[in-house]
């Protein structure tokens, strides 16, 4: 296969997960992404496993290590945000991660270049956003828990 082929197919799946569906009355566009995500428990991974094989055609049209980073990192923020009930399939919807996904292969698709002091503060960054909303996840669960071992007394 050639590189646009691995670039086509990579498209029609971000299009099938992010934006096969127009919502009547309205420019909004959803796919099966959020969809598969309110499946409680499971839906979140099975989308985010979808999502990574546009990761997989990447590698196989060679894209700069940073930019695999930087996609990886955007099935991460969307699965673990995705898992929010609801608000996190709202933000699916407008975070659009598999589609921000394709626009990085196509322009770095088959690219021989070196990280840029850029590419990595984007990543840091968003690495950095990552652990501070998995932080305040895990602080929020432990209050509720609180909240719920006290009432309970």
């Amino acid at each position: 296969m050639t590189r646009h082929d691995y670039i086509r197919i990579a498209r029609l799946l971000a299009n099938t997960l992010d934006r096969s569906i127009v919502i009547p009355g309205t420019d909004i566009r959803l796919g099966l992404d959020p969809l598969i995500g309110l499946i409680p428990g499971v839906g979140d991974a099975i989308a985010s496993l979808a999502g990574s094989m546009i990761l997989f055609l990447a590698a196989q049209v060679q894209v700069p290590k940073i930019v695999l980073i930087r996609m990886s990192l955007n099935v991460a923020i969307n699965g673990l945000l995705g898992s929010i009930p609801l608000i996190g399939d709202l933000f699916s919807v407008w975070f659009q991660s598999n589609v921000r996904n394709v626009e990085l292969l196509e322009r770095h698709g088959g690219e021989r270049r070196a990280s840029t002091v850029w590419d990595w503060l984007f990543v840091i960054g968003l690495f950095a956003a990552l652990i501070g909303v998995f932080v305040a996840a895990v602080a929020g669960v432990i209050w509720l828990v609180e909240v719920v071992r006290r009432s309970l007394q």
